[in-house]
């Protein structure tokens, strides 16, 4: 079986949330993720930032696709944001990395899976799509 989930984030409205005084939005990424943003220059980093922010989103929408029928597994907000990493390679192809506690979790509801996943960026949008294959 096959599961997939896209999300679409308008930069600009992003880079406003992370500028917002008191916003604890950044909470959202692990530390590798936020590293590899500061490594951005100026609109970059929102950029950069939304893409994995997307990306994100799509796991957990492809991840809920596959349960269609059924309560979710985690409540939106019991959702831990920066268990779901986004890691690049060193030619800057993405995949998912999910903390161990939530890979068995999601594991127990699907079983065992692999994840594609693809971000892009036009213009002021970011869009990424995640394919979950389910054994």
């Amino acid at each position: 079986m096959i599961s997939i989930g896209t999300d679409l984030v308008h930069i600009s409205a992003f880079a406003e949330q992370l500028a917002q005084p008191g916003s604890s939005f950044m909470e959202v990424f692990s530390a590798g993720e936020r590293r590899k943003a500061n490594e951005r220059q100026g609109s970059r980093y929102a950029e950069h930032l939304a893409g994995r922010w997307a990306a994100k989103e799509s796991f957990i929408k492809a991840w809920s696709q596959a349960i269609y029928g059924q309560p979710p597994v985690i409540a939106e907000e019991a959702v831990v944001w920066r268990d779901i990493e986004v890691r690049a390679d060193a030619w800057g192809r993405v995949a998912i990395e999910l903390a161990p506690e939530l890979a068995a979790v999601v594991r127990e509801s699907i079983g065992e899976f692999s994840s594609s996943l693809s971000i892009s960026h036009d213009g002021d949008y970011a869009v990424a799509t995640c394919v979950l294959t389910i054994q």
